[in-house]
């Protein structure tokens, strides 16, 4: 009886040992573990973007979860970066120990207003950080 069990439980081994490194972090990183929800008071969230000629940057920003959807306030710098990414409008996303390789990011200029007041509510240092231009408000949707 416990023969009948090895056979399977070897073939999923060597299915999954064949499987490249990017493929199995891809598949553990899907969307069930793209959690908004569970995120509403992480304090940042880290974005990896590739400027040509250069090796990822990953940088911390503020994250606010409306209606179950993940919104950033990106500064000038971090837009430029945003902008001028060799993966554009895909980025790297670090959020609660979990690693997003491929997260699309949405422009949401139509949310900006929301994602402001949501900033300020949550951060208290929001008092400062408002008067600095915020060029880019976007979506972090995962694929």
């Amino acid at each position: 009886m416990t023969n009948r069990w090895i056979a399977p439980i070897i073939a999923t081994l060597t299915v999954a040992s064949s499987l490249a490194p990017s493929a199995v972090t891809t598949a553990l990183a899907g969307d069930a573990d793209w959690t908004p929800a569970d995120w509403v008071e992480e304090e940042t969230i880290e974005l990896g973007t590739t400027e040509p000629g250069e090796d990822r940057y990953d940088f911390p920003v503020w994250l606010v979860v409306i209606d179950g959807d993940v919104y950033v306030r990106l500064g000038s710098k971090a837009a430029e970066r945003f902008e001028e990414s060799t993966t554009k409008p895909y980025m790297t996303v670090e959020i609660a120990e979990k690693t997003f390789p491929k997260v699309e990011g949405v422009p949401a200029p139509d949310q900006a207003d929301q994602v402001d007041q949501l900033m300020a509510d949550k951060y208290w240092s929001d008092v400062f950080i408002r008067f600095m231009p915020h060029p880019l408000t976007l979506r972090l949707e995962p694929r």
